[in-house]
């Protein structure tokens, strides 16, 4: 079988449609950045956390309480949250204070969970 074999059971290739698709097609690097990005939203933790950032501005010790969470815990996910850029903090005295990044991150949030909820609503 060679390396470069199609394994298609329709009669048709629609090439002209395949060359106009591979030509917009993102690199792999960004392809592969884009997965690691979602990967994030794997973890239930860390999405509560984003639902709850998504609503109020928040220090470890709310997230730890609302949660009902150990502060170690919230702050294990908020490092992973801030590694993938998706949370950003500020100081006042010595509270620090969670909030998500950007309108990008409460985007993406919101439409994922307007997706969730679209299924109840066709059921």
């Amino acid at each position: 079988m060679a390396k470069d074999e199609i394994f298609c059971d329709c009669d048709v290739i629609h090439a002209d449609v395949v060359d106009e698709v591979r030509q917009k097609m993102p690199n792999e690097a960004d392809l592969y950045d884009l997965s690691d990005f979602f990967k994030i939203f794997g973890d239930s933790t860390r999405v509560k956390i984003i639902w709850a950032l998504d609503e109020k501005e928040l220090c470890v010790c709310d997230i730890a309480v609302l949660l009902n969470m150990t502060k170690s815990a919230i702050s294990h996910q908020l490092k992973t949250l801030k590694q993938a850029n998706l949370v950003k903090f500020r100081r006042e005295g010595k509270v620090v204070y969670y909030s998500l990044k950007d309108d990008h991150v409460k985007d993406i949030f919101e439409k994922g969970m307007e997706h969730i909820k679209e299924k109840y609503i066709q059921e």
